[in-house]
């Protein structure tokens, strides 16, 4: 696959651009509440927004760091990688989906 065609499908489809703005909200949204008051449970949401691709990611650090060692780099990279991954796949489907009416529409 050529890299234009990987930037298209993960960044300029409209699928995949409103799902990484709606992640990269969340994660804005938990710095602010982190950095100006208590977070609670404000954290979970990008890892909740990009799960299962993150879930697996959280899983890997358990295993080779154990559950109470897992580091914020890699957690925080797990998520953005997560939702870079979702992003692909949001827009592969969403291409295969918009082939498919076309052909239909031609038939």
């Amino acid at each position: 696959m050529h890299a234009r065609a990987l930037f298209r499908l993960t960044f300029a489809n409209p699928v995949s651009a409103v799902y990484l703005g709606i992640v990269g909200a969340s994660v804005v949204f938990e710095v602010l509440v982190a950095t100006f008051g208590d977070p609670g449970f404000v954290g979970i949401w990008p890892f909740l927004l990009t799960a299962p691709a993150s879930l697996l990611f959280a899983m890997l650090g358990v295993d080779v760091w154990g559950a109470t060692e897992i580091s914020y780099w890699y957690v925080t990279g797990g998520i953005v990688a997560s939702a870079l991954v979702q992003a692909f796949v949001l827009g592969a489907l969403t291409e295969t989906l918009r082939v498919r009416l076309r052909r239909a529409a031609t038939r």
